[in-house]
This record gives structure tokens, C-alpha cells and sequence, in this order.
């Protein structure tokens, strides 16, 4: 979800303010997503990373969070939505890393659709995050280490239980990943637009579908395989 400081600072606003219009932005999306039957979103809300940016700005993103936390939990449960959360929790403040578990609890059991948001989380970190677990259950002895493979690692990262992303959409003009699900994105289509996040509308997201439904996914296989057998 990039670009809110460059849209907030071409409207001579301070950071924060694209970022509370960011947020607008998750809920159009989210409900698009229903629209347009996507039932896993998962948003990149704040990277490893972004600890380096100037402390107003985290404390304002950090404030941020805990706001949408609080107010959208018991909205996303009523709209069938489960929140989940990944990353590195151990830099949240006690009352936010709470308010984290509490809005997991309250929409646990909503239904079928999940939203995902990835905070104080790095593509590395959870690769680096999965060996480690594993090399643990290895060392315990749960894991023969001849039974590891790409399957088994998979179980130790982020996301294992869901689907793996089909789409990675990226706003705000850069055309990189930055450290996102690096492990998960082994197969995804990439889209990148220029359109800024609190700019990016309903009508952007479907130009990303429809732009994703005219590629052909191959996982290997030569384009007339996938004519002949498209499942």
C-alpha cells in the first residue's frame, strides 16, 4: 500500500494524513474483495523496515493501528471477516501487541473471508523465522531432518494455512516486492501501478483483476499443456 506520504505531501498535508486516508482506502478494497468474490486479502501494513523512518511518523502509524484495531474488529466479525496478523511482535508496545490479540479473538470465528495485515514483517524474517522453528523441531527430534523439504518448510512460514497469493498488487509507481512474502510470492503475478494508495479505487482494483484474468499461469508447464489442461 505505498504512496501515502508522497499523496499527502502533494496536497502540502503532513504524512499522517495520507495515512489516515490509506485507511479509508483498506476498507473500499475490502469491500471490493467481496464484490468481486476474493476471499484472502493480505495488505503489507507496516515493514521491518519502516522502524527507520522518523519516530513522529512510526508513532503516528503505531497510533494509527491501534485506532483501526480497535474501532473495525467487531465490524470485520459482523461482515464475516477473520482478522489475522503477522510479523515480529515483540517491538509493539504491551497495549498494542493487546489490542493485536484481542481484534484476532473477536473475529476468530467470523466466517470464511480473511484479511491479512503483515506488521513489522519481512519477507527474510519469516524465512529466517521458519528455520529456525523448524531447525528446532529437528533438534527435539519432531522432524527427521531427511523428511525436510519444500513442502514441510512451508508449514513453518507465515500464511501456510491459506491459499498461496495468486496477485501482488503494488501501488504508489516502484516496481519491487520490498521484502513481502518472499517465500509466498514464488508463484504470484506481479501488477504495479502508479496510482497512489488513498487514490486507489475500486475501478483501480478491478483493472488489476482484469489485467490478472488475461495471463496465463503456466507453474512450469509450456502454454499449450495449460490450453490442453488449464486445472
Amino acid at each position: 500500500m505505498d504512496g501515502n506520504n508522497r499523496w499527502a505531501k502533494q496536497r502540502r498535508l503532513p504524512g499522517v494524513g495520507g495515512h489516515k486516508v490509506g485507511v479509508e482506502t483498506v476498507r473500499t478494497i475490502l469491500n471490493a474483495c467481496e464484490e468481486f468474490g476474493v476471499p484472502y486479502l493480505t495488505l503489507f501494513a507496516f515493514s521491518s523496515e519502516n522502524w527507520q523512518r522518523p519516530r513522529p511518523e512510526v508513532e503516528a502509524l503505531m497510533s494509527l493501528f491501534f485506532s483501526y484495531l480497535k474501532k473495525e474488529a467487531r465490524e470485520l466479525r459482523d461482515n464475516g471477516v477473520c482478522l489475522r496478523v503477522i510479523g515480529d511482535r515483540s517491538r509493539f508496545s504491551p497495549k498494542l501487541a493487546e489490542a493485536i490479540a484481542e481484534a484476532e479473538a473477536i473475529t476468530a470465528n467470523a466466517g470464511g473471508r480473511v484479511l491479512t495485515l503483515a506488521a513489522d514483517y519481512g519477507g527474510q524474517w519469516d524465512i529466517a523465522d521458519a528455520a529456525r522453528r523448524l531447525a528446532l523441531d529437528v533438534q527435539q527430534g519432531r522432524v527427521p531432518v531427511d523428511a525436510i523439504n519444500e513442502t514441510v518448510f512451508d508449514r513453518y512460514t507465515a500464511l501456510s494455512d491459506l491459499p498461496k497469493p495468486d496477485l501482488c498488487i503494488r501501488t504508489g509507481g516502484d516496481h519491487r516486492i520490498s521484502n513481502f512474502l518472499l517465500w509466498q510470492f514464488a508463484y504470484a503475478e506481479l501488477y504495479f501501478t502508479d496510482v497512489y494508495w488513498p487514490d486507489f479505487s475500486r475501478e483501480e482494483f478491478l483493472k488489476a483483476l482484469e489485467d490478472f484474468s488475461r495471463r496465463q499461469r503456466r507453474f512450469g508447464r509450456t502454454g499449450e499443456q495449460v490450453e490442453a489442461d488449464p486445472c
